[in-house]
């Protein structure tokens, strides 16, 4: 389920709409870009309908993304998405239900009036609960656990309190009945709380010319320097790229991350290390002794299953491509996972790629990695109807399912 956003532009004010996965903000009436960032991460607000009243804003933990686990002989995935609460209070409902659904919200800022309660739990607490739901699924032991695109938020929820009872200020209707004589709120209320989200102007950090991005991309580019910028830290942060001249006419780029990587646990450090580890049906060749390990995984969201899929058959079909030396000008497909996210994807990757998975699952917890480089390599497809084909690999995407990423 997706939300919107309604968002003032910071250089004229006009509103913006936003789905929730947007990060890059084009203002329809001045026609300015910026990137919306968060230090930790998004605060958003819900409407209420009771302006005179003393409104309580009460917070609760948004999670979306996919989970993969392995367990037993098996690797299991789903999309998870889930709204639960952020404090450990009875009296308030678990779930906010369709509310951030059925209204437009917005994103905090210093200006908004009310009390704020502390967030009790966290994160970690969410994924505490998914884990118990997984674990339940199939048989044998829980080795592993990975999320994958995750978006954390935290939304809240307005109330007010009136003749001894708890309203949902949205709806106006009761929802809880307060203890008699005690005020369960005033412990928990957040004191001066200065969160605030930053608008920064996509302007390339290298030549000042225009970044190039879609809403929903987490990478921008400079098709003037041929560079690429990820935030970090509030940040534009340089990304190493490379980019694989297409045959065709007009293919589309579409981006991996190139992970370059060590195991401490397995002792997997080098690309034959890993053909022989997991037990492909090649012959190893003697270059591959001196060649990096490295994992290629998609930097775009898509369905768990042919995520899964990419990064195994690009990992262990990977070759040494002729690198151009520019980013491609045009059909550029957005890069939609960060490079975070793609690290957390490693472990996975290796599990799936694995051809006696009960001899290796259970060495799972003690593999480690280090990093010794990583890029952002687009490599060209070309559309040949209802797929996209890679035309030195032979690899297919199926263009429907790689639209409908864009909504994960």
């Amino acid at each position: 389920m997706g939300f919107t956003v309604e968002q003032e532009c910071p250089q004229c004010g006009a509103p913006i709409e936003l789905e929730e996965t947007d990060r890059v903000i084009r203002c329809p009436y001045c026609n300015v870009k910026n990137f919306l960032f968060a230090p930790d991460y998004f605060r958003l607000l819900l409407p209420h309908k009771a302006s005179d009243k003393d409104i309580l804003h009460a917070p609760y933990m948004r999670f979306k993304g996919s989970v993969y686990f392995c367990k037993g002989t098996s690797i299991d995935y789903r999309i998870v998405d889930i709204t639960c609460q952020g404090t450990a209070l009875k009296q308030l409902p678990v779930s906010l239900g369709l509310r951030p659904q059925a209204v437009k919200m917005k994103f905090f800022n210093l200006g908004v009036t009310g009390s704020f309660l502390k967030r009790s739990l966290g994160l970690t607490d969410v994924l505490a609960k998914i884990a118990r739901h997984a674990t339940l699924a199939g048989p044998g032991k829980l080795v592993h656990q990975a999320y994958i695109g995750e978006a954390f938020s935290l939304i809240y929820l307005p109330l007010f309190v009136q003749h001894g009872k708890v309203f949902d200020a949205l709806t106006k209707r009761p929802i809880a009945k307060l203890p008699e004589g005690k005020d369960i709120f005033a412990p928990a209320i957040e004191d001066n709380p200065r969160w605030q989200i930053t608008f920064m102007a996509t302007i390339c950090p290298q030549c000042g010319w225009d970044l190039d991005g879609e809403r929903d991309s987490v990478v921008l580019t400079c098709s003037n320097c041929s560079t690429a910028w990820e935030v970090s830290e509030g940040k534009f942060i340089r990304v190493g790229f490379e980019a694989i001249p297409g045959r065709d006419e007009n293919p589309v780029y579409l981006p991996f991350w190139k992970i370059a990587a060590q195991d401490k646990g397995l002792e997997i450090n080098s690309y034959a290390d890993f053909i022989r580890f997991t037990r492909q049906p090649k012959v190893v060749q003697r270059r591959w002794e001196n060649q990096d390990m490295s994992f290629w995984i998609p930097a775009f969201k898509i369905r768990p299953k042919l995520f899964l899929h990419l990064a195994r058959q690009m990992t262990i079909l990977q070759k040494d491509f002729d690198m151009g030396e520019e980013i491609p000008k045009k059909n550029l497909y957005p890069v939609t996972l960060a490079k975070s996210e793609a690290l957390q994807s490693m472990k996975i990757t290796l599990a799936s790629s694995v051809m006696t998975k009960n001899k290796i699952f259970p060495l799972l917890p003690r593999v480690s990695f280090t990093i010794k480089e990583s890029a952002l390599v687009y490599l060209p497809f070309n559309d040949r109807g209802h797929e996209m084909i890679q035309e030195h690999l032979h690899v297919a995407i199926n263009k429907k399912i790689l639209g409908f990423g864009r909504s994960l």
